[in-house]
C-alpha cells in the first residue's frame, strides 16, 4: 500500500497523465470489449480430435450429459386420450401424459390405420416467436378456431401450405408433438418474458435448454414405448430451433434412432456475428447449457448422435446461419460420422436459394431420405 502511494505521489508530482483503465466495456451488441479474447479462450478441448469415435464420445458424454440435463426423470407416463378424429388414412388424438416428474402436458398423436408397427417421428416445433401454438405447428388443430388459423399462416409462411407432421403420417409414420415450456397450451408471457423465466430457472436449479432437453428426452421415450410404434425407427424431426431439439435429442437420448433437422447448424464463432439471435438473449437461452460451450461447440454436441443416421439441411440464403458457419459445423460432424465408418449415414446439404424454411421440396427430400434409412 505505501508503495502505491508513493506511486500516486510521484505521478501528481510530476503531472503524469491518467491511468489506463476500462470504459463503455460493452458495445452496441451487448458483447464486452474483451469478447475477442474470450472467444480465443473456446478451444473445445471435448471437440473429437482423433482415435477411436467409441471412446470420444464415452468420454465426452459424461461430460456433457450433466451439464445438459437438469435430472432423471422418473414419473409414470399415465397417458390418457382426451379426444380424436378420424382423418382417413390415420387416426388425430389429442392426449395427455406426464412429461417430466413436475409437468403434464397435452399432445398430439397421429396413429396411421393397419396393422402396426410403424415407424414413427418425434416433432419439435420451431421458436418463430410465435407463441400461442406450439404442437399445432407440425398439425392442424381440429380442437380451437383460433389456433387452427394461426397453424395455417404458420404453414403458408414457412412449410409450402402443408403440415409436416400430416405428412408423415400419411406416409405410414406414428406421429407425436408437444409444446415446448412457454407455447401452446403452456403459453409464457411473451417474448420479454423469456429472460426472466431462463433466469428463474437458473436459480432453480435447471436451465430452460436443460428442461427443454429433458422433456424431449421423455417424449421420444414416450413415443418409443407406444404399442403402435416401432421402437427401432423412431426419428426426432425439427425446424429452426426444433432442429436444435432434433439432433440435440438424437445425442442424448437412445429411444432417438434417427434426426432430421432443417435450419438450425452452425459453429459458434459464425454465429456470433451481428444481428443474429445468439447475441439477442431471449430465444438464445432455449439452446445454451450453461458451462457446456467451454467444452462442446454446437457440432460436437450434434455429433454425439453418430453413427445414427440423421439428415441437417440448411438455406443458402437463411440469414440466422451464415454459409460458412453451416459448411464449417458440417466437416466437423462429416468428420465424427466418418470415424465411425458411417459418412454415408450423414447426409448434408445447403439449398440454393432457400432462406429460414422447410419448404415442400425439402420435406419431400427429408422425409425419402428418412424412409431409406429406416429400411
Amino acid at each position: 500500500m505505501r508503495g502505491l502511494l508513493m506511486a500516486v505521489a510521484a505521478a501528481a508530482a510530476t503531472g503524469a497523465g491518467a491511468a489506463d483503465y476500462e470504459t463503455q466495456v460493452v458495445d452496441g451488441m451487448n458483447l464486452p470489449a474483451f469478447h475477442a479474447a474470450l472467444k480465443a479462450r473456446m478451444t473445445y478441448p471435448l471437440a473429437y480430435g482423433g482415435g477411436d469415435p467409441a471412446e470420444w464420445h464415452e468420454q465426452a458424454m459424461a461430460a456433457a450429459a450433466p451439464l445438459m440435463l437438469p435430472y432423471e426423470a422418473e414419473a409414470p407416463f399415465a397417458p390418457e386420450v382426451i379426444d380424436e378424429v378420424d382423418r382417413g388414412s390415420y387416426i388425430a388424438r389429442r392426449i395427455a401424459f406426464g412429461v417430466t416428474d413436475e409437468s403434464r402436458v397435452a399432445a398430439l398423436l397421429l396413429v396411421p390405420k393397419g396393422e402396426g408397427p410403424f415407424p414413427a417421428a418425434l416433432m419439435l416445433h420451431d421458436h418463430g416467436a410465435r407463441f400461442d401454438i406450439g404442437k399445432e405447428k407440425w398439425v392442424s388443430p381440429w380442437y380451437d378456431g383460433a389456433r387452427a388459423a394461426s397453424a395455417e399462416e404458420w404453414a403458408d409462411k414457412y412449410f409450402s401450405g402443408r403440415y409436416p407432421g400430416e405428412e408423415l403420417a400419411k406416409r405410414g409414420y406414428v406421429v407425436l408433438a408437444t409444446d415446448a415450456l412457454g407455447w401452446g397450451d403452456r403459453a409464457g408471457n411473451g417474448y420479454e418474458a423469456q429472460q426472466a423465466l431462463a433466469a428463474n430457472l437458473f436459480n432453480l436449479g435447471s436451465s430452460l435448454a436443460g428442461l427443454m432437453a429433458l422433456e424431449d428426452m421423455r417424449a421420444a421415450e414416450f413415443l418409443a414405448g407406444l404399442p403402435e410404434t416401432d421402437p427401432a425407427r423412431v426419428a426426432a424431426v425439427g425446424f429452426s430451433m426444433g432442429a436444435f431439439r432434433a439432433w440435440q435429442a438424437a445425442a442424448l437420448s437412445p429411444h432417438v434412432t434417427a434426426a432430421v433437422a432443417n435450419c438450425w447448424m452452425g459453429t459458434s464463432e459464425g454465429l456470433m456475428v451481428p444481428g443474429n439471435n445468439q447475441l439477442k438473449g431471449q430465444s438464445a437461452w432455449y439452446m445454451l447449457h450453461p458451462g457446456l460451450p467451454r467444452l462442446m461447440d454446437y457440432p460436437d454436441v450434434a455429433a454425439l448422435a453418430a453413427p445414427k443416421p440423421m439428415l441437417v439441411h440448411a438455406g443458402a440464403e437463411d440469414p440466422l446461419f451464415p454459409a460458412a458457419s453451416v459448411e464449417a459445423a458440417f466437416a466437423k460432424m462429416h468428420g465424427v460420422w466418418d470415424a465411425y465408418g458411417a459418412d454415408a449415414a450423414l447426409a448434408t446439404r445447403i439449398w440454393e436459394d432457400k432462406g429460414h424454411v422447410f419448404t415442400a421440396d425439402m420435406q419431400d427430400a427429408a422425409f425419402d431420405w428418412l424412409g431409406a434409412a429406416f429400411r
